[in-house]
C-alpha cells in the first residue's frame, strides 16, 4: 500500500491483487477507504468467514454465513475513519506506520476495529463475486499471473550467489535490490519496444490483431536472454598456436 500511495508515475493504479498470504480484513478496509480495489486470490473459499449485515435469512448461502457485521463500529467512528483515509491519501503518514501504531496499543484500537468491520464487508462481497462469477475470477487471476511472471524474471536474473543477498549493511542490501529492479525494468522495456515493433510490422503487412488479445501479453519473457554473457574464441589463432599460452606475470601486472 505504501508503494501504491507513493506512485509518481503517469499510471493510475486502481486495483491490487495478491495471494492468500497477502490479505487481512484490515487491508480490505484500508483499500476500500482509499477508493482502491483489493482482489486477493484466497484459497479454500468455503472455509472463509462471511458476514451478514442484517438478520435476513438467505436460502442458498446460509451455510457459509458465519457471523454478524457490527455496523455500529463503522458509523460511530466514520469521521475518524475519514480523517485517517485523508492522512494516508495526502501523504501525511504512511500506511505501514499508521497500521503499526494502531496495532501497538495493548488493547485493540477502536479505529482498527472499525476498519476491520468495513474490511469484513468488502471481503464478503469479494468472495461472493468470486464464487458467483467466472469472469471476475479470471480477471484478478490474470493480474496475479502477470505479477508472478515478474517474479520469475527477477529470479532468472538473480543468479549470482544463488539469489541470496549477502551484504551486511542495509544500504548495500537496498542497493543490490535496486540493481535487480533496474535490470528487470530494462528487460521489460526491451521486450515491450521490440514486441511493439513486431506488432506494427504485422499490421503494416495487412495482419489483423484483436486488441483484447494484447491484454494477455506479458513483457516479462526471458527465454531469449543469456544472463551469463557471451564468450568469444578466436579459433584460427588458437589452432595455429604452438605450445602453451604466454604465462601471466602477476608482478609486472601489479607494477
Amino acid at each position: 500500500m505504501d508503494a501504491i500511495l507513493d506512485n509518481e508515475t503517469e499510471l493510475q493504479i486502481i486495483e491490487y491483487t495478491t495471494d492468500t498470504a497477502g490479505y487481512t480484513e484490515l487491508v480490505f478496509g484500508l483499500f476500500a477507504l482509499l477508493g482502491l480495489i483489493f482482489s486477493p486470490h484466497i484459497r479454500d473459499l468455503g472455509d472463509q468467514h462471511l458476514y451478514r449485515v442484517s438478520n435476513i435469512t438467505y436460502q442458498n448461502i446460509e451455510p457459509i454465513l458465519k457471523g454478524p457485521l457490527h455496523r455500529n463500529y463503522i458509523t460511530d467512528h466514520w469521521d475518524s475513519i475519514l480523517r485517517l483515509a485523508a492522512s494516508l491519501k495526502l501523504g501525511y503518514v504512511s500506511a505501514s506506520l499508521m497500521i503499526s501504531k494502531l496495532k501497538s496499543y495493548p488493547k485493540q484500537h477502536v479505529l482498527v476495529k472499525a476498519i476491520q468491520e468495513l474490511g469484513k464487508l468488502k471481503k464478503t462481497v469479494h468472495i461472493l463475486n468470486a464464487l458467483n462469477s467466472e469472469p471476475y475470477r479470471r480477471r484478478y487471476c490474470a493480474q496475479l499471473n502477470k505479477g508472478e511472471a515478474m517474479h520469475y524474471l527477477r529470479s532468472y536474473l538473480r543468479y549470482a550467489n544463488e539469489g541470496s543477498i549477502r551484504k551486511s549493511q542495509l544500504d548495500d542490501q537496498a542497493n543490490q535490490a535496486a540493481c535487480l529492479t533496474l535490470f528487470a525494468n530494462a528487460v521489460v522495456v526491451w521486450n515491450t519496444r521490440y514486441s511493439q515493433a513486431i506488432i506494427d510490422r504485422y499490421k503494416a503487412a495487412g495482419g489483423i490483431i484483436d486488441e483484447d488479445d494484447l491484454k494477455h501479453f506479458s513483457p516479462c519473457r526471458f527465454e531469449h536472454i543469456n544472463k551469463y554473457g557471451k564468450l568469444r574464441f578466436n579459433i584460427n589463432k588458437e589452432m595455429n598456436r604452438k605450445g602453451l599460452r604466454p604465462l601471466r606475470n602477476r608482478r609486472e601486472e601489479r607494477a
